[in-house]
C-alpha cells in the first residue's frame, strides 16, 4: 500500500510548517494514520522517505506513542487508562469486565473488527477516574464502572 499524493503533500507541508523534517515526524505519522487507519511498515518507510529521515528515526517515534497504531485496529478503539488515579478508582474491575464482555485482551481486536482494546498510562481524566478515550475522536468517558459499560461498548455482545 502506498501513500496517496495528498498524504505525501500534507507531509511535505507539515515539514515546512513544523520547522523541518525531524520536527514533523509525529505529524507525518498522524497524517498517515488518519488516511490509512494505522501506520503499516510500508507506509512508515514511505513517510520517512518523503520527509528525508531514516525509517529507524520515525519508527522509534511511532513505537513510543500509544496512540500511533502500528497494526490494524477495530472500528472503535478503546484506550483504557491504567494510571494511578484510575487504578485507585477501580479500573481493574472495568478492565476485567470489558475483556470478559468483548472476549479480548489488551492489544487485541474483536473477531468482527468492531473493537480494539489498548491500555494507556494516562488519558488526562483523573477527575473522571476510571476513564478511557473512545472512538476516532478520542472522547473522554468516565467515571466508568464494571456494571455500566455503555460508554465504552454500547450494546456489544
Amino acid at each position: 500500500m502506498t501513500l496517496s499524493p495528498a498524504t505525501k503533500s500534507a507531509i511535505v507541508e507539515a515539514a515546512a510548517a513544523h520547522g523541518g523534517p525531524k520536527a514533523a515526524m509525529l505529524e507525518a505519522l498522524k497524517l498517515v494514520q488518519q488516511a490509512e487507519g494505522y501506520v503499516s511498515d510500508a507506509n512508515l518507510a514511505e513517510a520517512a522517505l518523503t520527509l528525508g529521515v531514516t525509517t529507524a528515526e520515525i519508527d522509534s517515534l511511532a513505537t513510543f506513542y500509544s496512540q500511533i497504531f502500528r497494526s490494524p485496529v477495530g472500528e472503535t478503539v478503546i484506550l483504557l487508562c491504567d494510571g494511578l488515579s484510575c487504578y485507585l478508582g477501580g479500573a481493574d474491575a472495568v478492565r476485567d469486565a470489558v475483556m470478559q464482555k468483548l472476549g479480548i485482551g489488551f492489544g487485541e481486536t474483536t473477531p468482527d473488527g468492531k473493537f480494539t482494546l489498548i491500555n494507556i498510562c494516562c488519558v488526562g481524566g483523573c477527575d473522571r477516574a476510571p476513564a478511557a478515550l473512545v472512538g476516532p475522536d478520542r472522547t473522554l468517558v468516565g467515571p466508568l464502572s464494571a456494571d455500566d459499560l455503555t460508554a465504552l461498548i454500547g450494546g456489544a455482545p
